[in-house]
């Protein structure tokens, strides 16, 4: 299976990095060959100019890196995210990559033939997404009071639209509170997740 991986967290040090390190670990036990979309490290440009607006009424990415990673997309069996969650939703550079990278005539068309115009998926490969995610938020506040706002964002308002039904949300909350210990632990937990897959 190949696995396209778009992280984004700008800090190496990070517990989003360590996650990223525990996935390709798991992946790489599993015989799985992955494929990082570093978007810190790429320098990936978030902002939708007005080039890029025209390329989205064209169907044609003007940015050369949104090119180069639809075409890695739409090579891929299975898509993962990671990046933490700041003020209840994603960074943005993951805003951006959503944005730009899901885009009209690449990732996408519309069925306009029925009452209502719907999408069409373009990458008929790829078979599921996972969002893995970190806050400091308790979970059961961030469902209750947010109503897991990220999830709706994401997989609802971007994958469900788009025709994907294998969507799965891994959270890690309280990340800044719980113990090494539990921070450790979680890390295998993910490694022999991604290695039974």
């Amino acid at each position: 299976m190949r696995v396209v991986i778009v992280f984004n967290h700008p800090f190496e040090g990070s517990y989003c990095n360590a996650i990223l390190q525990s996935v390709l670990k798991g992946l790489t036990r599993a015989s799985h060959e992955a494929d990082v979309l570093h978007l810190d490290n790429d320098g990936f440009n978030p902002v939708m100019t007005a080039r890029d607006l025209m390329g989205f009424i064209n169907g044609a990415p003007i940015d050369p890196i949104v090119r180069d990673y639809s075409q890695r997309i739409a090579s891929a069996d299975h898509l993962v995210f990671i990046f933490p969650i700041w003020w209840e939703l994603m960074p943005a550079l993951t805003k951006g990559f959503i944005d730009k990278v899901i885009f009209p005539g690449v990732a996408y068309d519309y069925d306009k033939s029925g009452r209502w115009p719907r999408m069409i998926k373009r990458w008929p490969k790829l078979q599921g997404i996972t969002m893995i995610t970190t806050m400091n938020t308790p979970s059961i506040f961030y469902r209750l009071v947010f109503g897991n706002a990220i999830k709706k964002a994401l997989f609802t308002g971007t994958f469900w639209k788009l025709g994907y039904p294998n969507r799965t949300w891994i959270k890690f909350s309280m990340v800044k509170f719980v113990s090494q210990e539990k921070r450790i632990r979680w890390l295998h937990q993910l490694e022999d997740r991604f290695a039974g897959w």
